[in-house]
């Protein structure tokens, strides 16, 4: 079949229906955005049972997982008040919560007393920020900060190489730096990066930093190094800061954030409630297996239910994917020019493993010595274990946990789906999960009440395996002009929960203006408006990073 104009697609008014494969973060929202602002009925496939991807809330015997951990914050003034207008901010004392970014600062109003969490289940949280790395059985801040503390833990030897050593990464840098070992060594000199940065990165990814482009460091830490946050302390000395949000200074500063009362996935079940109440449609337990084109354009979707074997077409105008971009092209009904079949097989990405413990205590107490840490979660940087970090829900949210006397806690773990861990059945992977957090010492197995384990494929995009001539598959798949790829997967790019929201915004906003220029909403999270230039979207002071894998977003590991 010919090609056809976009514009028919514009004008056309029998043709008002948008697939959507995919009910997470970008799906959901890119739903909404149509809604709200367009005559077009959004279709949402989605092949689990949940809402949220990655961002989803899992419930167990009355408590409930964060994927991840989803701080909700960003440097978009859109993306704050898209959340603000779903779940509303909790009551504070003077009425309002103000809040700055973006160089802006606004009082968020709230209705009457506002919503009380404790009375009211539709409101979000405003939360504090800590996280701290755990190293040679002892606790760093996170970002590690250029503090008594710190020097003191490394040694006076240790702390003096780690200056010289950026010292003269700074007058002699790498030049043409082309991976990610170069790339921290040119910011953070090479004895930094091998005490804390080279065994736990390749722990998260499963290969050698060599092996990882240094455009992953440029999109997920660009902006930090040892200089900066110096200038930074100096800065911050001078002002108080105590805003939510701001946009001078690096995302991964911001002490406070806000978290909805039963973690990140309420905010996309609500999203989802008001897409069906406004006339949108979400079908669950439907896995897209064959995309169905015609010249240029995407015609249609066939789907198959994996538990009842029911297949549906399901045919629309535009169509917007959020499925791993391997997978996509793998499905579609066309010949696939064999070097971008050659480029889509060759992507990889990194799996991940939630182990949850409900436990009576912890060994490891806050400054006082009594009581549970304050810590959201906290890095294992020990190269005996495999956890790579550890998050302590009942510190999201007092409203994660069903007993408030016992501690909930999550272990995170990162593979690929060939490993052996990723095969080990629920009962020896809590066993395990038990075994290497009482071997440094943070829990005593006989505290263990119960546990349960949660795995997530595709969680991470990766930068390496053909990653480096990914530009050949964007450019041939973008060919499909009804066809708006957004999300992590769908882009296969590193995104947080906001630049996933982010792109959907952007792919509504071309539709609305009649463009057809895609290039906007790939160059979200690439331009320094976007960015969130610590994975871990924290840093503190004069500390000076961190880093791995990052939120998944949400979420993910050290530099998130």
């Amino acid at each position: 079949m010919g090609r056809l104009p976009f514009e028919y697609y514009l004008t056309l008014s029998t043709m008002r229906k948008a697939i959507i494969i995919g009910a997470g973060p970008a799906g959901l929202t890119a739903a909404l955005e149509l809604l709200r602002r367009t005559d077009i009925i959004p279709i949402v496939i989605e092949k689990s049972e949940y809402m949220g991807g990655i961002s989803r809330t899992v419930a167990y015997r009355g408590n409930r997982i964060d994927i991840g951990g989803h701080r909700f914050f960003s440097k978009s003034d859109r993306v704050m008040q898209w959340w603000l207008d779903i779940l509303p901010m909790e009551h504070r004392a003077n009425g309002s919560e103000r809040i700055a970014y973006q160089g802006k600062s606004r009082s968020v109003e709230t209705p009457v007393k506002g919503p009380d969490p404790a009375q009211t289940d539709s409101v979000m949280l405003l939360r504090r920020r800590k996280s701290r790395i755990f190293f040679n059985r002892m606790f760093f801040e996170y970002p590690i900060r250029l503090s008594a503390d710190t020097l003191s833990k490394l040694g006076l030897w240790k702390a003096a190489r780690i200056g010289f050593s950026y010292l003269r990464a700074a007058a002699f840098p790498i030049r043409n730096e082309t991976n990610l070992e170069q790339f921290f060594i040119n910011r953070f000199g090479r004895e930094l990066y091998l005490t804390f940065f080279k065994s736990y990165t390749e722990k998260v990814w499963g290969i050698s930093c060599e092996q990882i482009s240094a455009e992953w460091g440029a999109q997920r830490i660009k902006g930090l190094s040892i200089l900066k946050t110096v200038v930074h302390f100096v800065r911050q000395s001078l002002r108080n800061n105590s805003e939510i949000a701001q946009k001078d200074v690096e995302t991964s500063l911001i002490e406070q954030f806000m978290y909805p009362k039963f973690g990140p996935g309420q905010m996309w079940e609500e999203v989802a409630r008001r897409v069906k109440e406004q006339g949108g449609e979400i079908h669950c337990g439907f896995e897209a297996s064959r995309i169905l084109t015609g010249g240029d354009c995407v015609r249609g979707l066939e789907a198959v239910n994996a538990k009842t074997g029911e297949r549906r077409t399901f045919e629309g105008d535009f169509f917007f994917s959020t499925m791993p971009i391997q997978e996509l092209t793998r499905a579609l009904d066309q010949p696939v020019p064999e070097h971008v079949r050659e480029i889509s097989d060759g992507l990889m990405y990194r799996d991940f493993i939630t182990v949850g413990l409900l436990v009576e205590e912890l060994k490891i107490r806050d400054a006082s010595g009594a009581g549970l840490i304050e810590d959201n979660w906290i890095y294992i940087q020990e190269p005996d274990v495999l956890v790579g970090r550890l998050q302590v829900f009942n510190n999201w949210s007092p409203y994660m946990v069903a007993d408030p006397a016992k501690v909930w806690i999550g272990l995170e773990y990162f593979c690929f789906d060939k490993d052996d861990l990723w095969k080990l059945d629920d009962s020896r992977m809590i066993e395990l999960a038990k075994g290497e957090l009482a071997k440094i010492g943070i829990i005593e197995t006989s505290k263990v009440m119960d546990g349960c384990v949660l795995r997530m494929p595709k969680t991470y995009p990766c930068y390496f395996g053909t990653y480096d001539r990914f530009s050949e598959l964007q450019s041939w798949i973008m060919r499909f002009e009804n066809l708006f790829l957004i999300g992590r997967n769908g882009m296969h790019k590193y995104n947080n929960q906001d630049h996933s929201m982010l792109t959907a915004m952007t792919a509504v906003d071309n539709l609305v203006q009649g463009r057809t220029d895609q290039s906007n909403i790939w160059a979200v999270n690439t331009e320094q408006e976007y960015h969130e230039t610590s994975d871990e979207r924290e840093h503190d002071g004069n500390r000076i990073g961190s880093s791995a894998i990052g939120s998944r977003g949400a979420n993910a590991p050290v530099a998130r």
